[in-house]
Protein backbone atom coordinates (compact mmCIF):
# COMPACT_ATOMS: atom_id res chain seq x y z
CA UNK A 1 0.00 0.00 0.00
CA UNK A 2 1.37 3.52 -0.77
CA UNK A 3 2.80 5.94 1.74
CA UNK A 4 -0.16 8.65 3.63
CA UNK A 5 0.42 12.27 3.12
CA UNK A 6 3.22 14.00 5.08
CA UNK A 7 1.25 15.63 8.21
CA UNK A 8 -0.06 19.12 7.61
CA UNK A 9 -0.59 18.40 3.82
CA UNK A 10 -4.21 19.05 2.50
CA UNK A 11 -6.34 16.33 1.50
CA UNK A 12 -7.05 15.66 -2.03
CA UNK A 13 -10.60 15.24 -4.14
CA UNK A 14 -11.97 18.00 -1.64
CA UNK A 15 -11.62 16.57 1.32
CA UNK A 16 -9.24 19.20 3.18
CA UNK A 17 -12.05 19.46 6.19
CA UNK A 18 -10.82 15.64 6.99
CA UNK A 19 -8.77 16.48 10.27
CA UNK A 20 -5.84 13.61 9.56
CA UNK A 21 -4.15 12.54 6.29
CA UNK A 22 -5.54 9.80 4.14
CA UNK A 23 -3.35 7.21 2.36
CA UNK A 24 -2.19 8.73 -1.32
CA UNK A 25 -3.90 6.48 -3.90
CA UNK A 26 -3.43 6.10 -7.58
CA UNK A 27 -5.97 6.87 -10.17
CA UNK A 28 -6.21 3.02 -11.03
CA UNK A 29 -6.55 2.28 -7.21
CA UNK A 30 -9.81 4.58 -7.20
CA UNK A 31 -11.25 3.51 -10.60
CA UNK A 32 -10.73 -0.31 -9.58
CA UNK A 33 -12.51 1.00 -6.00
CA UNK A 34 -15.35 2.43 -8.01
CA UNK A 35 -16.10 -0.64 -10.15
CA UNK A 36 -16.35 -2.41 -6.49
CA UNK A 37 -18.93 0.61 -5.56
CA UNK A 38 -21.38 0.13 -8.54
CA UNK A 39 -21.08 -3.88 -7.96
CA UNK A 40 -21.90 -3.51 -4.45
CA UNK A 41 -24.42 -0.90 -5.90
CA UNK A 42 -25.88 -3.28 -8.43
CA UNK A 43 -26.35 -6.62 -6.21
CA UNK A 44 -27.28 -4.31 -3.35
CA UNK A 45 -29.89 -1.48 -4.22
CA UNK A 46 -31.70 -1.10 -1.02
CA UNK A 47 -29.04 -1.65 1.55
CA UNK A 48 -29.36 0.41 4.49
CA UNK A 49 -29.17 0.57 8.42
CA UNK A 50 -30.80 -2.21 10.10
CA UNK A 51 -31.16 -0.65 13.47
CA UNK A 52 -34.63 0.07 13.54
CA UNK A 53 -35.09 4.21 14.68
CA UNK A 54 -37.40 7.22 14.13
CA UNK A 55 -35.02 9.72 14.99
CA UNK A 56 -31.30 10.96 15.50
CA UNK A 57 -31.43 10.60 19.32
CA UNK A 58 -33.53 6.50 18.91
CA UNK A 59 -30.62 6.13 16.38
CA UNK A 60 -27.72 7.29 18.26
CA UNK A 61 -28.86 4.53 21.23
CA UNK A 62 -29.59 1.87 19.15
CA UNK A 63 -25.64 2.30 17.65
CA UNK A 64 -24.42 2.60 21.49
CA UNK A 65 -26.31 -1.12 21.84
CA UNK A 66 -24.87 -2.79 19.21
CA UNK A 67 -21.52 -2.61 20.20
CA UNK A 68 -20.62 -6.47 20.23
CA UNK A 69 -24.05 -7.03 19.66
CA UNK A 70 -26.34 -8.00 16.57
CA UNK A 71 -28.68 -5.15 14.63
CA UNK A 72 -31.84 -8.04 15.36
CA UNK A 73 -30.90 -8.32 19.32
CA UNK A 74 -31.18 -4.63 19.58
CA UNK A 75 -34.08 -4.21 17.50
CA UNK A 76 -35.87 -6.32 19.74
CA UNK A 77 -34.99 -4.44 22.84
CA UNK A 78 -35.86 -0.92 21.90
CA UNK A 79 -39.19 -0.68 21.02
CA UNK A 80 -39.64 -0.98 24.94
CA UNK A 81 -37.13 1.05 25.35
CA UNK A 82 -38.00 3.99 23.20
CA UNK A 83 -41.74 3.39 24.78
CA UNK A 84 -40.11 4.06 28.24
CA UNK A 85 -38.18 6.84 27.07
CA UNK A 86 -39.70 8.88 24.63
CA UNK A 87 -36.55 11.95 24.57
CA UNK A 88 -33.43 13.11 25.53
CA UNK A 89 -34.68 14.17 28.68
CA UNK A 90 -36.44 11.25 30.03
CA UNK A 91 -33.35 9.14 29.71
CA UNK A 92 -31.36 12.29 31.80
CA UNK A 93 -33.67 12.66 34.71
CA UNK A 94 -33.28 8.83 34.36
CA UNK A 95 -30.33 6.66 36.12
CA UNK A 96 -28.50 3.98 34.81
CA UNK A 97 -29.79 1.88 36.73
CA UNK A 98 -33.76 2.69 35.89
CA UNK A 99 -32.34 2.47 32.06
CA UNK A 100 -30.55 -1.29 32.71
CA UNK A 101 -33.93 -3.53 32.89
CA UNK A 102 -34.82 -2.33 29.46
CA UNK A 103 -31.82 -3.74 28.03
CA UNK A 104 -30.68 -6.33 29.67
CA UNK A 105 -30.98 -8.97 26.65
CA UNK A 106 -27.89 -6.62 25.34
CA UNK A 107 -24.24 -7.57 26.05
CA UNK A 108 -22.58 -5.25 28.20
CA UNK A 109 -25.92 -3.42 29.26
CA UNK A 110 -24.34 -1.90 32.31
CA UNK A 111 -21.67 -0.18 30.59
CA UNK A 112 -24.36 0.96 28.06
CA UNK A 113 -26.98 1.68 30.26
CA UNK A 114 -24.25 4.10 31.44
CA UNK A 115 -23.18 5.48 28.55
CA UNK A 116 -26.83 6.28 27.45
CA UNK A 117 -27.40 7.91 30.32
CA UNK A 118 -24.46 9.91 30.79
CA UNK A 119 -24.68 10.94 26.68
CA UNK A 120 -28.46 12.23 26.55
CA UNK A 121 -27.53 13.88 29.65
CA UNK A 122 -24.71 16.01 27.29
CA UNK A 123 -27.30 15.94 24.85
CA UNK A 124 -29.63 17.98 26.94
CA UNK A 125 -27.22 20.04 28.97
CA UNK A 126 -24.85 20.79 26.08
CA UNK A 127 -26.39 20.58 22.96
CA UNK A 128 -30.22 21.45 23.89
CA UNK A 129 -31.59 18.39 23.45
CA UNK A 130 -30.93 17.69 20.14
CA UNK A 131 -28.14 14.89 19.33
CA UNK A 132 -25.05 16.98 17.60
CA UNK A 133 -24.70 16.87 13.82
CA UNK A 134 -20.70 16.95 13.67
CA UNK A 135 -18.20 14.80 14.18
CA UNK A 136 -16.45 16.58 16.54
CA UNK A 137 -18.97 17.09 18.97
CA UNK A 138 -20.65 13.58 18.91
CA UNK A 139 -17.69 12.09 19.70
CA UNK A 140 -17.58 14.36 23.15
CA UNK A 141 -20.25 11.42 24.15
CA UNK A 142 -19.82 8.75 26.35
CA UNK A 143 -20.05 5.37 24.25
CA UNK A 144 -19.57 7.35 20.72
CA UNK A 145 -16.27 6.52 18.69
CA UNK A 146 -15.63 6.82 14.83
CA UNK A 147 -17.95 3.88 14.14
CA UNK A 148 -21.04 5.04 16.24
CA UNK A 149 -20.69 8.95 14.71
CA UNK A 150 -20.16 7.85 11.46
CA UNK A 151 -23.64 5.54 11.86
CA UNK A 152 -25.35 8.86 13.33
CA UNK A 153 -23.97 11.20 10.83
CA UNK A 154 -24.66 9.60 7.58
CA UNK A 155 -27.99 7.72 8.52
CA UNK A 156 -29.76 10.55 10.65
CA UNK A 157 -28.14 13.58 8.53
CA UNK A 158 -26.75 12.40 5.54
CA UNK A 159 -24.00 13.71 6.34
CA UNK A 160 -20.39 12.01 5.06
CA UNK A 161 -17.43 12.38 6.97
CA UNK A 162 -15.92 8.85 7.49
CA UNK A 163 -16.98 5.26 6.85
CA UNK A 164 -18.08 3.51 9.09
CA UNK A 165 -16.02 0.12 10.08
CA UNK A 166 -17.38 -2.95 11.26
CA UNK A 167 -16.31 -6.69 11.49
CA UNK A 168 -17.92 -7.35 7.99
CA UNK A 169 -16.52 -4.06 6.49
CA UNK A 170 -12.87 -5.43 8.24
CA UNK A 171 -13.13 -8.93 6.68
CA UNK A 172 -14.41 -7.41 3.04
CA UNK A 173 -11.23 -4.94 2.61
CA UNK A 174 -8.70 -7.48 3.01
CA UNK A 175 -10.99 -10.27 0.76
CA UNK A 176 -11.89 -7.71 -1.66
CA UNK A 177 -7.96 -6.95 -1.75
CA UNK A 178 -8.87 -3.28 -0.38
CA UNK A 179 -5.80 -3.43 2.11
CA UNK A 180 -3.24 -5.67 2.36
CA UNK A 181 -3.67 -7.15 6.00
CA UNK A 182 -6.67 -9.43 7.07
CA UNK A 183 -6.89 -7.77 10.28
CA UNK A 184 -5.87 -4.30 9.83
CA UNK A 185 -6.70 -1.50 12.47
CA UNK A 186 -10.30 -0.40 11.91
CA UNK A 187 -8.89 3.22 11.18
CA UNK A 188 -6.51 2.76 8.60
CA UNK A 189 -9.43 0.67 7.00
CA UNK A 190 -11.60 3.96 7.23
CA UNK A 191 -8.63 5.99 5.79
CA UNK A 192 -7.69 4.24 2.76
CA UNK A 193 -11.42 3.47 2.08
CA UNK A 194 -12.46 7.19 2.80
CA UNK A 195 -8.88 7.59 -0.04
CA UNK A 196 -10.39 5.13 -2.44
CA UNK A 197 -14.14 5.99 -2.93
CA UNK A 198 -16.01 9.06 -4.08
CA UNK A 199 -17.16 10.96 -0.76
CA UNK A 200 -21.11 10.90 -1.95
CA UNK A 201 -20.96 7.67 -1.37
CA UNK A 202 -19.23 6.32 1.75
CA UNK A 203 -22.47 5.64 3.46
CA UNK A 204 -24.02 3.97 1.00
CA UNK A 205 -20.70 1.64 0.72
CA UNK A 206 -20.58 0.78 4.08
CA UNK A 207 -24.03 -0.81 4.28
CA UNK A 208 -23.56 -2.46 0.96
CA UNK A 209 -20.57 -3.89 2.79
CA UNK A 210 -22.30 -5.20 5.60
CA UNK A 211 -24.97 -6.80 3.41
CA UNK A 212 -22.97 -8.45 1.31
CA UNK A 213 -20.76 -9.63 4.53
CA UNK A 214 -23.57 -10.17 6.55
CA UNK A 215 -26.06 -12.41 3.83
CA UNK A 216 -23.44 -13.43 1.68
CA UNK A 217 -19.34 -13.50 2.27
CA UNK A 218 -20.03 -14.29 5.66
CA UNK A 219 -17.29 -15.42 8.03
CA UNK A 220 -15.78 -18.97 8.41
CA UNK A 221 -16.84 -21.63 8.16
CA UNK A 222 -20.18 -20.88 6.03
CA UNK A 223 -19.23 -18.66 3.28
CA UNK A 224 -17.76 -20.92 -0.34
CA UNK A 225 -17.03 -17.29 -1.76
CA UNK A 226 -18.67 -17.63 -5.10
CA UNK A 227 -20.91 -14.80 -4.79
CA UNK A 228 -20.57 -13.08 -7.99
CA UNK A 229 -18.45 -9.73 -6.50
CA UNK A 230 -16.24 -12.93 -4.67
CA UNK A 231 -15.47 -14.23 -8.14
CA UNK A 232 -14.68 -10.85 -9.73
CA UNK A 233 -12.82 -9.10 -6.65
CA UNK A 234 -11.93 -11.52 -4.47
CA UNK A 235 -8.53 -11.42 -4.51
CA UNK A 236 -7.94 -12.72 -1.17
CA UNK A 237 -11.02 -14.85 -0.95
CA UNK A 238 -9.35 -18.13 -1.81
CA UNK A 239 -6.70 -17.81 0.93
CA UNK A 240 -10.01 -16.76 3.78
CA UNK A 241 -11.75 -20.29 2.64
CA UNK A 242 -8.57 -22.40 2.97
CA UNK A 243 -8.16 -20.94 6.18
CA UNK A 244 -11.38 -21.63 7.65
CA UNK A 245 -11.43 -25.32 6.28
CA UNK A 246 -8.20 -25.75 8.47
Amino acid sequence: MSETHPKGKDNPRGLKDIPFALPVVTKEERAHALKIANALRKHYPDAHCELAFTNPHELLIATILSAQSTDAGVNKATPALFKAFPTPADYAASSPEKIEPWIKTIGLFRNKAKSIHASMTMIVEDFGGEVPSTMDELLQLRGVARKTANVVLGNAFGINVGVTVDTHIQRLSWRLGIVDEPKMDTGKIEKRLMALFPRDRWSELGHAMVFHGRYNCTARPNCTHDHPICVKFGVNCDKAYNKSKL
